[in-house]
């Protein structure tokens, strides 16, 4: 009777494993034939940023460390890696214990923790794209500044660094060291142009994609560049001042939805060490309380998925 409770345990995982690489795969097929099918519809801009990304994967364009950073991908460190591992099998060892009382469960449910590095790296490369944008708007704020004051645009990029150096004390802030990128090429002869250009497309980021757009557009076709890029910095900081808004006004109601996906367990763990014989049905492989288990543990999960895909909301 053991096996068959087993059995009807590791099938829903299999499944559910199945499932997500599934919907990946076929989301992936999606954005690739939507790519293909879509050439004529693609701006000039996405054209040349496509190129120049292409043109960069040949050239292998190198820093004294290592590659430009890429912003569209995030490589987790081996001891990054291993550290959300071994955090992910640790609780899914004692979540194992704690609803079946199985080792032989607990040891396949540690197999899932190995799904969760994938997942945290989204969401630390999300965090850094944010914190890239954020870094922009105070970059792009300083730049209209020292446009307006008479500055020539070179001089301009180069004084964003002074001034981005007083905001951030750390040498290694992702956006001083981009725009000391900017200014050293300038400095061996490329324009300005290609060198801003490079940085969007590596960024990732709609706002800056957008912003290099219409630097290059104006300074090609010769418009009113101090206005435009007071006006697109305007705009920028207002909407990143708004994504700020959101993000605090649903971080309290994210903390509330963690601690109510944790309360259940801890009460589930208060009541088997205090109270052994009011679960003890619950354990049982004879009878469906595995059954339950596993029922009441995938209704978490679902519950807490359902409450932060809710609250990510995009501005």
């Amino acid at each position: 009777m053991e096996q068959d409770m087993l059995i009807l345990l590791v099938i829903p995982i299999i499944l559910i494993v199945y499932l997500i690489t599934a919907r990946r795969r076929k989301q992936a097929e999606k954005k690739k034939q939507f790519e293909e099918n879509t050439p004529q519809e693609q701006s000039s801009f996405a054209k040349r940023a496509a190129e120049i990304k292409a043109e960069a994967a040949k050239k292998k364009i190198r820093q004294v460390e290592g590659h430009l950073v890429d912003y569209s991908t995030y490589k987790m460190q081996p001891k990054e890696y291993l550290f959300y591992l071994v955090i992910a099998m640790a609780v899914l060892f004692f979540l194992g214990q704690l609803f079946y009382e199985s080792l032989i469960v607990s040891l396949l449910l540690c197999g899932l923790g190995f799904l969760f590095p994938r997942m945290q790296r989204k969401s630390l490369l999300q965090k850094r794209k944010e914190k890239l944008a954020l870094q922009f708007k105070e970059a792009i704020a300083s730049l209209s500044t020292s446009l307006a004051a008479g500055r020539s645009i070179e001089n301009s990029f180069r004084e964003v660094v002074n001034d981005l150096r007083l905001l951030y004390p750390d040498p290694n802030t992702m956006i001083i060291k981009e725009f000391e990128i900017i200014n050293r090429r300038v400095e061996n002869g490329e324009t300005i142009e290609r060198a801003v250009q490079d940085f969007a497309t590596r960024s990732d980021s709609e706002d800056i994609l957008n912003f290099a757009d219409v630097f290059i557009t104006c300074k090609r076709t010769g418009g009113n560049l101090v206005e435009v890029i007071r006006r697109t910095a305007d705009v920028i900081g207002e909407k990143v001042d708004i994504q700020q808004e959101v993000k605090v006004m649903v971080a309290q109601k994210r903390f509330e939805s963690r601690i109510l996906t944790v309360l259940p367990v801890g009460m589930i763990a208060f009541l088997k060490y205090t109270s052994g014989d009011y679960l003890e049905p619950l354990y049982n492989w004879g009878y469906l309380g595995p059954v339950v288990m596993t029922f009441c543990l995938g209704l978490l999960i679902f519950s807490y998925w359902l409450s932060q895909r809710i609250m990510n909301i995009k501005v």
